[in-house]
């Protein structure tokens, strides 16, 4: 099967498991068996205290029964609109597998100890780099990045780099999330979770119209 060919599939119900992240990770589990390259890269909607929108996309780099979490500069844009208005919404679209899922919810910062585990893992150039961009600041130029960058390489020779003190996780927890799997003549199967406390389950389960 090639890319953008694929069968009919429909979405039922049953398909769907009780618990809609763990329907998500089951999702970006098939996503990632299929080798869909950055299958973890979410488009990331974020809106200041005016209400003025700005999307991104982001990678997603935990999923676990309590949301979503990615990490950033939180000193950026996005950094910013979240500490004014900390409502989001993200969307994935896996094209290949004709899925898409859809969330809302409230982003909360992660754990210090959390971002610092994360961090440690990450690239030594990456590390560098969290330490040399003022992220989403105006720049000059390229070479003024690269200044920063031999500055702050300078900084810590061939010792440890610690996750700058502005630089951490951001857990999406959701409110909504929404299963879109594709049908032909845009007749698509569509389930959109709810919170609900008078579930048993802890959410209520709809079909929406395509």
């Amino acid at each position: 099967m090639t890319a953008f060919s694929h069968p009919d599939r429909p979405l039922e119900r049953d398909d769907l498991l009780a618990d809609p992240i763990a329907q998500t990770a089951r999702w970006l589990a098939d996503a990632e068996a299929a080798d869909i390259p950055l299958a973890n890269a979410i488009a990331l909607a974020t809106a200041d205290a005016d209400g003025a929108p700005a999307a991104r996309h982001v990678l997603l780099r935990t999923v676990d029964e309590r949301g979503f979490v990615f990490y950033t500069n939180r000193e950026s844009r996005k950094g910013r609109h979240l500490a004014a208005n900390p409502q989001v919404a993200f969307t994935v679209l896996w094209r290949e597998l004709d899925r898409q899922i859809g969330v809302t919810g409230t982003a909360v910062p992660v754990e210090d100890d959390a971002s610092d585990a994360y961090f440690a893992t990450r690239p030594r150039e990456a590390k560098i780099g969290a330490w040399a961009s003022a992220q989403s600041a105006v720049l000059p130029d390229r070479a003024t990045l690269e200044r920063q960058v031999e500055t702050a390489t300078a900084r810590f020779g061939d010792g440890e780099i610690p996750r700058p003190p502005y630089w951490g996780g951001y857990l999406v927890v959701p409110d909504t999330i929404e299963f879109w799997q594709g049908r032909a003549f845009r007749l698509h199967d569509r389930f959109r979770y709810t919170r609900d406390a008078g579930e048993p389950s802890g959410w209520r389960v709809e079909r929406l119209s395509p």
